[in-house]
C-alpha cells in the first residue's frame, strides 16, 4: 500500500470573509470553546488572534517546505470559484498557483459546482486558463456530490477526482480516475463536532485504526486530506498529528506518491 497526501485550500486571508459569510464569528466562537474546554493552550489561543490580525489564514509555503524536507510530493486543490465558506479571489488563487508551480507541486481544482454541467465546464475552463494545466484533477469543496456528480466530472474532462470517501481502490469512470480517500484531518480531530474534541493521542489511535483497515482491505492507495490552514502552532494538535502521520508512514515503509504518479503506476507507465 502507498499513500496519497493532498491538501485543500479553503482560506487565504481573514478579510476575504468580511461581510460575506459567517466564517469569522464561527471561528471566534470555536476558539473560545476549545480554550474553555481545555482542548487548546493559551499560547494557541494567542497565536490564533495573531493570525487574525495578520490577515493570514493559510500556511501553504510552510507546508510545502515541510513536505519537501520529508520527501512528500505536495498535492493541492485550489478553488477558482466561490462557495460555502470559501471566498478568496481568483487573483489570490493565481498568485498561489504560480508559486506552487514554481515549487513543483501537483495542483488540482477545489471544486464548487457539483451538479450543473454548464457551470462545471466554466469552472474547468477557467482553471485550465489560469493554471495552463490541460487535464487537471479535482476534489469537491466539502466533498459535496450527488448521484450524477462523478459522471459529470468525467464528461467535463477531469483526469482524476478524489471526492468519494470510501474504502475502495481507485477505479475509472469513463476516462477519469476516481481516487476514494479514507482520512481527513477534521474528521479525526473534530470527531463529528465543529471544533477540536479529542487530544493528540486519541487522534493517533483513530488514525492507526483507519490505516490498518485500509491495509486489511488490500487498498493500493491510502488517501489522506490535510488542510494547509492547520499547519501552524496555532493548531498544535493538528500540526503535531500531521507531522506524526508523515513519520508513521515513513516508519512503516508506506511510500507517498501524488495522483499523477499513482495513475502512471496503475496504467503501467
Amino acid at each position: 500500500m502507498k499513500a496519497i497526501i493532498s491538501h485543500d485550500i479553503d482560506h487565504i486571508t481573514v478579510w476575504e470573509h468580511l461581510f460575506r459569510d459567517t466564517i469569522i464569528p464561527k471561528y471566534l466562537a470555536r476558539m473560545h470553546i476549545e480554550l474553555f474546554s481545555n482542548k487548546i493552550s493559551l499560547r494557541e489561543y494567542t497565536l490564533r488572534w495573531s493570525d487574525f490580525f495578520k490577515n493570514k489564514w493559510q500556511n501553504i509555503d510552510e507546508l510545502i517546505t515541510f513536505n519537501n524536507i520529508c520527501g512528500i510530493h505536495s498535492s493541492f486543490f485550489i478553488a477558482v470559484n466561490k462557495g460555502v465558506g470559501l471566498n478568496y479571489s481568483n487573483t489570490s488563487a493565481l498568485l498561489w498557483i504560480e508559486q506552487m508551480q514554481r515549487r513543483n507541486c501537483e495542483i488540482g481544482i477545489h471544486g464548487i459546482e457539483y451538479e450543473n454541467a454548464e457551470e462545471l465546464r466554466k469552472e474547468f475552463d477557467l482553471f485550465c486558463k489560469l493554471s495552463k494545466i490541460k487535464d487537471p484533477g479535482i476534489r469537491m469543496h466539502y466533498v459535496r456530490n450527488t448521484e450524477k456528480t462523478y459522471q459529470l466530472l468525467a464528461q467535463t474532462g477531469y483526469k482524476y477526482d478524489s471526492t468519494e470517501h470510501a474504502f475502495k481502490n481507485p477505479y475509472k469512470i469513463g476516462e477519469m480516475w476516481e481516487f476514494p480517500f479514507q482520512i481527513m484531518d477534521g474528521w479525526i480531530i473534530e470527531n463529528y463536532k465543529s471544533w477540536q474534541s479529542i487530544n493528540l493521542d486519541k487522534a493517533k489511535e483513530a488514525t492507526i485504526r483507519l490505516i490498518d483497515k485500509a491495509d486489511k482491505g488490500n487498498l493500493k492507495y491510502l488517501g489522506i486530506d490535510f488542510h494547509d490552514r492547520y499547519f501552524s502552532h496555532a493548531f498544535k494538535t493538528w500540526l503535531d498529528w500531521y507531522m506524526w502521520l508523515v513519520d508513521y508512514l515513513k516508519t512503516n515503509k508506506i511510500a507517498v506518491v501524488n495522483f499523477n504518479e499513482a495513475i502512471k503506476e496503475m496504467e503501467g507507465g
